[in-house]
């Protein structure tokens, strides 16, 4: 009985290592491309989060059998290599499109997402697809989207209110206008009294008498002074 060689061994279980981390794969097939093409691939989708790696496949199918990415034993024929997804799924099916555009020997077969077998035309769809950061900001917009009308419509609540109670009442005629003794309490500062009529009526009488008195002894004087010389002639007798 021939003994399992450890390098397959070790094959079996970095493949079931790697399906026990992730649920999402791609299979290639990448005959006809030289070493430094598929490093290159494999640098780029490195970027995305995805490890793509060449296996043979009868070690694959045997460290897959009864797992969630059973689904790819169709795909394992030929020169082989995986790519185990733990990054976005459409950044890194666009990555191999591209990539295959300008290396047509580089084939994209088929892969699984989540368990779900995808067909190459599935992978294509994904590819025209956005990543995952623009679909994520597409849907952080649709989510916002209706608070922003929300608030707008609130906000538009006072101010519709505001424009119809003003139209009310242009249509009455305007405000009506204040009464005469408002207007008048209005324009006259608060505390002060009209008190100038009041001051002149009392500051009259001590005016006058006042007057009076100044002219009284002057009209006494000017009598006595006129009529002694003449009583004084009166009473002579003549010579």
């Amino acid at each position: 009985m021939s003994k399992v060689r450890p390098d397959k061994v070790a094959t079996v279980k970095e493949v079931k290592n790697r399906v026990g981390s992730t649920s999402t794969a791609v299979v290639t097939e990448y005959r006809g491309l030289t070493v430094a093409e598929i490093s290159t691939l494999r640098r780029n989708l490195r970027v995305l989060g995805a490890d793509f790696k060449v296996y043979k496949n009868s070690l694959v199918r045997r460290a897959i059998s009864g797992t969630e990415v059973e689904s790819l034993t169709e795909y394992l024929e030929g020169p082989t290599a995986i790519a185990f997804i733990d990054g976005d799924l459409s950044a890194v099916a666009k990555a191999l499109r591209d990539f295959a555009k300008d290396s047509p020997k580089l084939i994209v077969k088929g892969g699984v997402a989540d368990g779900k077998a995808l067909s190459f035309k599935d992978l294509v769809s994904l590819a025209d697809l956005p990543s995952r950061d623009v679909l994520l900001a597409q849907f952080a917009g649709l989510l916002a989207s209706p608070l922003r009308t929300m608030a707008g419509l609130l906000k538009a609540v006072p101010q519709n209110f505001a424009y119809g109670l003003s139209a009310l009442i242009d249509s009455k005629g305007g405000p009506a206008a204040p009464a005469a003794d408002q207007v008048e309490a209005a324009e006259t500062p608060a505390g002060v009294e009209e008190a100038a009529p009041a001051a002149s009526d009392d500051a009259a009488a001590p005016v006058a008498e006042v007057a009076a008195e100044e002219e009284a002894p002057v009209a006494d004087a000017d009598a006595e002074t006129t009529e002694a010389p003449l009583e004084d002639a009166a009473s002579e007798p003549a010579e």
